[in-house]
Parts: C-alpha cells; structure tokens; sequence
C-alpha cells in the first residue's frame, strides 16, 4: 500500500532565549508542509504536538526542558463556568462570520492595537503590513478567519474588535493566532470569548478538540488556557486529562449547562 505522503525531513533551530521562562533556551524542530498532502500531514502532526506557522509545522525540542506541553480542549464535554457563561451573554450580540484567509488593513490596524496593549516588546511588535500578509494568507492547509464585530448600524457593518485565524483539521479546530481590541473597556473579555465561540463552532461541526497550542506552567502568560474544562494534556503516554479533570462529572449537571449554550 502506498503512503499517503512520504515520511517528511525534520530539522532543528539554533537555541535562542525563551520567550517565557526566563534565564532558559528554546529550541524547535520543525518540518515544511508542502505538497498536495500538507492537510494531512499537518493533521497527522497535530496529533502529537506541532503547531502551524504559515507553511511550516514545528513543535519545542528544548535541551534538559519539556515546559511546553500541547493542551487541547475536549468540546462534547466542555463546561463553562459561571463567568464564562456571563461572558457568552455580555457579548451574545457580537456579529461573528468566517472569511478565507486572506489579510486586510482593517484586520492588520487592530492587530497593532492588540500588540501595543498586550505585548508592545514582543517578537511581533515590529509586524508590518507584508508581514501580516505572509502569517494569514501562506497556509497549505484549510485555513479561515474568523472575524468578530459590533452590531451592524444602518447597513454598515459594524466594528471589527476580533479575529482569529483557525486552521480546521480532521479533529478540530487549531486556533493559531487570535487578536482582539484588547484596550476597549466595554469589551472585556474578549479573548476568551473568542476561545469559548471556537469551542462551540467544533462541537456544533462534531468536531472532539479545540488545539489551544502550548501551555507552560510557571508562566503567566499561557494561565488563561486551563479555564477551559475539560482540557487535555500531551504527555509521554498521549493525551491524558489535566489532573484537575481527571474526575466524573455528573450527567445532569452536564447536560443543564449544554442546554444554557444550545
């Protein structure tokens, strides 16, 4: 039987500070996704790890440091607290659409406003427009954007203040890079709600996972991933619940919280 891609060539990066554990080095190994099987094989790859970056799939291969652990959430089971279900209602009258991947001034304008509030001395601080071009629009595989705005006014459509460009994969849904108006007082929140609504986009399309990328534990940063219940771990052993999950929920509970998000 013929494969359906050949077996690919991986190669490793130079070591380089690491963005979120200080006083540590990172290190990737990545491979190119070429060829009319990119999609498959990005999914295959997905699977144990890699993440997309335009048309490369990488994964951390850190020397004495396995920090970085792949977390997916487990969407037929997900259970929103009562936060997050406040949170579902505040912006219930967002106006949410999907679009190819294809960049725009007026996506590339809000994504300067969310790296100056969020992360002004971040490696994408210096991003420009060609840039921005290159991360959305070079994609091998079944890639969308998924764009988040005020309510229209008179025909108008309204204000875009999120988007998200996802990557749909044989088993969920891989949030690659998610932007919002992270500086608007009346939007709070509106990460994780662009999180939760990816969440139910898979469950309602039956898909299992939403691929949230990789949790670090220590870091500030990737703390908000674990909100989201029941999330997974990749571990020498596969995919197994993080600890906190790792117990029965009950049936009726469960099933009163879905109904709330039907």
């Amino acid at each position: 039987m013929t494969a359906p891609f050949r077996f690919p060539r991986f190669f490793v990066t130079s070591p380089s500070p690491c963005p979120y554990l200080p006083g540590r080095q990172e290190r990737k190994v990545f491979t190119e996704l070429t060829g009319p099987h990119a999609g498959e094989l990005n999914d295959a790859l997905g699977r144990i790890g890699f993440r997309r970056s335009q048309g490369v799939a990488y994964r951390p291969s850190c020397a004495g440091c396995s920090a970085c652990v792949s977390v997916r959430v487990v969407t037929h089971e997900f259970i929103p607290t009562g936060t997050q279900r406040r949170l579902l209602k505040r912006h219930q009258d967002l106006e949410i659409g999907t679009c190819r991947a294809w960049a725009t001034d007026e996506q590339f304008q809000l994504l300067r406003r969310y790296l100056t509030a969020r992360h002004p001395g971040g490696g994408m601080a210096g991003m420009d427009e060609d840039d921005y071009a290159d991360m959305i629009e070079h994609s091998p595989v079944n890639s969308l954007i998924v764009e988040y705005r005020e309510p229209s006014v008179g025909g108008a459509r309204g204000r875009l203040v999120g988007a998200c460009l996802t990557d749909r994969q044989a088993d969920g849904l891989s949030m690659i890079y998610s932007f919002f108006a992270a500086d608007d007082a009346d939007r709070p929140g509106l990460g994780n709600f662009i999180i939760m609504d990816h969440i139910l986009r898979a469950r309602d399309a039956g898909l299992p996972y939403v691929y949230l990328g990789y949790w670090v534990k220590g870091s500030a940063r990737m703390a908000y991933k674990t909100r989201f219940r029941p999330i997974e771990m990749l571990g020498p052993r596969g995919w197994r619940l993080m600890p906190e999950d790792a117990r029965p929920v009950s049936p009726a509970v469960q099933a009163a919280l879905q109904d709330e998000l039907a």
